[in-house]
């Protein structure tokens, strides 16, 4: 997508975009809410919602979710693919049920993407069965720390500036959910309807409204829902650039590293993640803007001012599933 392409909002669409990334109020009627923030009436904010979901600028208002305490294993793998086997080794990757981001990146490992499983061991048994069909090896690339992972952008930035994170919540060690929860969460994770009690569907003709929002806020308490609001296309808003930053820091310095990288405005993940042979960066950053050559600067900026002198920046050269 080129800058050619962003989507033109008004003032008042930037305004709600950041409004509803920003959190959707568990309550009877949440675009209520979000109107009386913004000075204007109930049906004006459904009705600019609306049209931002057809639009495509808000991909959906539903849940990002903390997986891992849900027992599910999650890494990031690389991979290097020759060109005569991408296509099939992308539609492959593409049709595996953990896969939520795919991406073609400029460097010699050039495939990238998300895995979810119910287990390390079943990550494992995946990859060797891509190495074996695709050659080459699939490495594993799993978290060992969590700095940052909130994906939401400012719409009137034009592309320049990340909205400010919240403070990370604490986590709570594995959360059960009985099947009423999971049916919830499978409905959040789909996507609400704007309409002016979008709760009440998930009621099913058999809950109470008090119990729907009950249930939902305390998996929001226990971090088992990071984030209710709108997921939007971040390429509509303007940031149609992005690399992740590769960074090799000393044991001793990645926290400090990490926490930093963490605070900078383009930023929207940052992780302390495992190495493997011939890759000893440790330190990832995804990094978002108007201009590949903005992001550079950011980047380089960063890496002077902490010291680090083995770095790396792979531009996304394109997006296969998202």
């Amino acid at each position: 997508m080129t800058l050619a392409e962003v989507e033109e909002l008004s003032a008042f669409e930037k305004q709600l975009c950041n409004n509803l990334q920003m959190g959707l109020a568990v309550c009877s009627r949440p675009y209520a809410g979000a109107a009386s923030a913004l000075g204007v009436d109930e049906e004006q904010v459904l009705r600019c919602t609306r049209g931002l979901v057809k639009r495509g600028v808000i991909r959906r208002i539903g849940v990002a979710l903390n997986w891992g305490l849900l027992g599910k294993a999650g890494t990031l793998v690389a991979a290097h693919v020759e060109q005569d086997n991408l296509k099939d080794a992308v539609e492959a990757v593409n049709a595996l049920d953990g896969v939520s981001h795919n991406y073609l990146r400029e460097h010699h490992y050039n495939l990238w993407f998300t895995l979810r499983a119910d287990s390390q061991d079943h990550i494992e048994k995946i990859l060797s069965d891509l190495s074996k069909r695709f050659g080459g090896v699939f490495h594993s690339l799993p978290a060992e720390r969590i700095f940052k992972l909130d994906a939401r952008f400012d719409a009137q930035s034009d592309g320049r500036q990340l909205l400010e994170s919240e403070k990370p919540k604490p986590e709570y060690g594995p959360v059960l959910l009985d099947e009423t929860d999971k049916e919830i969460l499978s409905s959040l994770q789909k996507g609400l309807e704007v309409i002016p009690e979008p709760f009440v569907v998930l009621c099913k003709g058999r809950l109470k409204i008090d119990e729907v929002l009950g249930r939902i806020k305390a998996m929001i308490d226990k971090v088992v829902i990071s984030r209710l609001g709108a997921i939007v296309n971040h390429n509509k808003l303007g940031f149609v650039a992005n690399a992740m930053l590769v960074c090799e820091v000393e044991q001793g310095r990645v926290v400090e590293a990490g926490e930093k990288l963490a605070k900078v405005g383009i930023v929207s993940h940052c992780y302390q993640r495992r190495t493997f042979k011939g890759w000893p960066y440790n330190l990832f950053g995804m990094m978002h803007g108007r201009k590949l050559e903005d992001i550079h600067r950011v980047a380089e900026k960063f890496v002077s001012e902490t010291g680090i002198k083995s770095w790396q920046l792979l531009a996304t050269a394109e997006t296969f599933k998202k």
